[in-house]
């Protein structure tokens, strides 16, 4: 494989992050004390128009955290999609609770709500809807069978920060929503998470839970939950308050990359790619297509193959969950799309700092076949 001169997605960082980082370094506070904290919970809600946000430690142990703060357990249910990164089955797991997995849209690849009606039992007690790649799930099918069932909602929008349905932001509208700045999320913090919610009792426990159950600014060591150590740095907060700051710019580069992409693949027989919610519009995180081998002439790994040969860096779909080495003891529903979807499907460059012609040089590679 050569050098990779177009990336799939790599952290955008420029003078002002510096700036931040540095100046949180001249305070002192570097650890999970400081003020840069709080400052960037207090943005983040704002951008999303929510009541109170908590900052993690990253997007796995905030859903560890809402399942918790749900009170979801031994003998519960929770219905995942098929086709989604371990991280949103594996909390699941570890507060002794069963995943239920569920197969996905053909077009959005988003949980599909006939699938979900279906899973529902009498020990179901929660919905974690994914937005893929950034796309948002249909929340109106979604919340409309959570109502009628009493189920909880906890959404996944680790990969969805900017996305919207139906011009509300993703993430806003379950009980609880979790979004993650690992390195490749559309901000990082380096690692990192966030914990939103209107619920003002969720947020207080939440707060004591993610600081090994002491209340905030308790001088005593008195822990009235056991607790976790899930708390974001100062340091962590620095970064992600420059790049809430540059987020509207790196919106407007993947969507512009995006209507490229999928302008230009019309004229590419062969190739399909992830279509966006009816009333939603997608931060386009990680732009994903399909690759029909009867038309285009190549399957998904000869074509990896040949991209990675021209330094474009690819990556397959999610490998389906009930199709992980992990969770074969588990007896799992038989998800067709998503296994369909996985085998044809590959993440394409995407990253916020990518030019125009660099999309096109990823098309040209496409067209090559």
């Amino acid at each position: 494989m050569q050098e990779i001169k177009i990336p799939l997605d790599w952290p955008n960082i420029s003078e002002l992050e510096r700036d931040y980082i540095l100046k949180a370094l001249a305070s002192g506070y570097v650890s999970s004390a400081g003020p840069l904290v709080r400052e960037f919970e207090q943005r983040f809600a704002a951008y999303l128009g929510i009541g109170h946000a908590v900052a993690v430690v990253n997007g796995t142990a905030g859903l560890h955290l809402a399942l918790k703060l749900l009170g979801i357990g031994p003998g519960d249910e929770v219905i995942v999609p098929a086709l989604t990164f371990i991280a949103t089955v594996n909390p699941v797991v570890y507060v002794g609770a069963r995943p239920v997995v569920v197969d996905v849209d053909p077009r959005t690849w988003n949980l599909d709500p006939a699938a979900i009606e279906k899973a529902i039992t009498k020990h179901t007690r929660a919905i974690i809807p994914v937005h893929l790649y950034g796309n948002p799930a249909d929340m109106d099918a979604i919340l409309g069978l959570a109502r009628e069932y009493g189920l909880y909602v906890i959404e996944d929008a680790t990969e969805a920060l900017g996305s919207t349905y139906k011009g509300k932001k993703a993430g806003t509208f379950g009980h609880i929503g979790v979004f993650s700045f690992n390195g490749n999320k559309i901000i990082t913090t380096g690692g990192g998470g966030m914990l939103v919610t209107e619920d003002p009792e969720l947020a207080r426990r939440a707060r004591i839970l993610v600081n090994q159950g002491r209340e905030p600014g308790e001088i005593e060591y008195e822990h009235k939950e056991i607790g976790f150590n899930y708390r974001l740095t100062n340091l962590q907060a620095a970064l992600g308050l420059a790049q809430l700051e540059r987020l509207p710019e790196f919106l407007a580069t993947k969507r512009r990359n995006a209507a490229i992409y999928c302008r230009e693949l019309r004229n590419i027989s062969g190739i399909g790619w992830q279509e966006e919610t009816p009333g939603a519009e997608s931060n386009w995180w990680l732009f994903s297509i399909v690759v029909y081998k009867e038309k285009y002439g190549l399957d998904r790994q000869k074509l990896m193959k040949h991209l990675q040969n021209r330094g474009i860096q690819v990556r397959p779909l999610f490998k389906p969950v009930n199709l992980q080495q992990c969770y074969k003891a588990y007896s799992f529903n038989h998800c067709p799309t998503a296994k369909a979807l996985y085998t044809k499907g590959l993440n394409i460059p995407s990253a916020s700092f990518l030019q125009e012609k660099e999309i096109i040089r990823v098309i040209g590679a496409l067209r090559e076949v």
